[in-house]
């Protein structure tokens, strides 16, 4: 990789930025070249980015960063592939396990999907995390890997490797410990240049809102959802945003091994509705994107005969099976990791469910040891919630609402003050008024509204 050319004045570019001026494409592409070659040090770039979370970026600066960021590495090749391959992303939130039944349901409707994910962040789960709770499960694959796979079963679930996008890799840790990762620009700069990496013909995003989120506030969703809707048409990637609610867990299942028992049961035709919901209105746009279905309620009912008929299931079957999992907990999944002290959580009084506060619930499952406090921490896949209520149901003083998964009964008592911070009951009569749990839809310069 070559380095940055030695009349690069840094410095220089860093005033420029600081004092609300651009970048030019040239000058984004050798700054990131001499990141990544060492040139750049790790004081400089870090003070161009805080330029960047004051100043901004422009749209042209924007598609140059992204570009230089995806030609730091390799890409994925889908040549005369039988199918087209289109991918979703998600921004993360409590109880999301969308990827995973979302993956091979799309695969077994007609598209492909080589679905690049990543580990837990803060509150939110991760995908890889979930993954790695299936004895065995291998999520680092090669890129050779990744395309073989794809065309055998038509999905891969899979972590980002060393071959794609180094630049965003060495960036992203950068970001973590200069307090310069909540920038929308920065954001979407790390999350596209990872997905243009996979060959996509597709792309549609998941754009998480409400207090659970990455960024809770709806219009920063909003608009990051467009920043990477512009940066996917910018590079001939046709990409479609769904803003959906994160102010309560999605399903019932929070924590890694949890989450992959539930997303079985989806798989099944037996998840819960607001899993399913929001997994078939991500399906419907794949698959519409991909060119397969030629409406949406075609698309719908294709999804649904995937489930039905058991096909989506064993798609994740044979991904399970060839990334080194343990097939048989499709038909067990006692074989997950198991939690050895498990309490159930009663209302404490009668009335009307008001609140389940994600971020509460997520930090828990982090306390808990089923998330990370440092890069390298080690995770209990096994502990984590099953919450069976949602806002608006109404309990009776005394019913069962959750259950507590722990390791220990520590665990335990930090898993019930949770609940009893996250859970709130009110009078009777008194309604609660949730995000729906697809706000928005968001596509270009048409955007509706749920």
């Amino acid at each position: 990789m070559a380095s940055a050319p030695a009349d690069l004045m840094v410095p220089a570019l860093i005033e420029r930025k600081r004092d609300g001026g651009t970048l030019t494409a040239g000058e984004w592409a050798a700054l990131v070249r001499g990141y990544v070659a060492g040139s750049v040090p790790d004081y400089q770039m870090s003070a161009l980015l805080m330029a960047v979370v004051w100043r901004g970026l422009a749209p042209a600066e924007l598609a140059a960063l992204t570009e230089a960021m995806l030609a730091s590495g390799e890409r994925l090749r889908f040549e005369r592939l039988d199918r087209p391959v289109v991918d979703k992303h998600s921004t993360g939130g409590v109880g999301d396990k969308v990827s995973l039944v979302l993956a091979p349901l799309a695969a077994s409707s007609g598209v492909a999907v080589p679905m690049m994910s990543g580990r837990g962040l803060g509150h939110t789960g991760g995908t890889l995390d979930k993954l790695e709770s299936i004895p065995g499960f291998r999520t680092g694959l090669t890129l050779a890997e990744v395309e073989s796979q794809v065309r055998r079963i038509g999905c891969a679930l899979f972590g980002q490797t060393a071959e794609i996008a180094p630049a965003d890799r060495k960036l992203y840790a950068l970001r973590d410990v200069t307090a310069t990762v909540e920038s929308i620009p920065l954001i979407a700069a790390s999350i596209m240049s990872k997905k243009l990496a996979e060959g996509l013909q597709g792309l549609v995003l998941d754009v998480k809102a409400g207090s659970g989120a990455f960024l809770p506030d709806l219009g920063r969703a909003v608009e990051l959802a467009r920043t990477m809707i512009t940066l996917g048409e910018t590079a001939q990637c046709p990409t479609v945003a769904l803003i959906t609610a994160m102010d309560r867990p999605l399903g019932r299942a929070c924590g890694n091994a949890l989450e992959v028992e539930e997303a079985l049961q989806a798989l099944a035709g037996e998840g819960p509705a607001d899993l399913m919901e929001v997994t078939y209105a991500l399906g419907e746009e794949m698959l519409l994107l991909g060119g397969v279905a030629p409406d949406r309620a075609t698309a719908r009912a294709r999804l649904e005969r995937a489930v039905a008929s058991g096909q989506a299931l064993a798609t994740f079957a044979a991904v399970v099976e060839a990334q080194g999992g343990n097939p048989r907990v499709i038909e067990d999944p006692d074989l997950l990791p198991q939690a050895r002290e498990v309490e159930v959580y009663r209302a404490p009084g009668a009335g009307v469910v008001v609140a389940v506060e994600p971020r509460t619930l997520g930090r828990a499952v982090v306390e808990m040891g089923g998330g990370r406090r440092a890069l390298g921490d080690p995770i209990d896949h096994s502990v984590g919630f099953v919450v069976t209520v949602k806002p608006g149901d109404c309990v009776e003083a005394g019913q069962p609402i959750a259950s507590v998964f722990a390791r220990d009964r520590r665990g335990v008592e930090v898993g019930l003050a949770a609940l009893g911070s996250a859970i709130s009951i009110g009078e009777p009569g008194r309604r609660p008024e949730p995000l729906p749990l697809i706000v928005r839809r968001i596509a270009g310069t048409e955007e509706g509204v749920a």
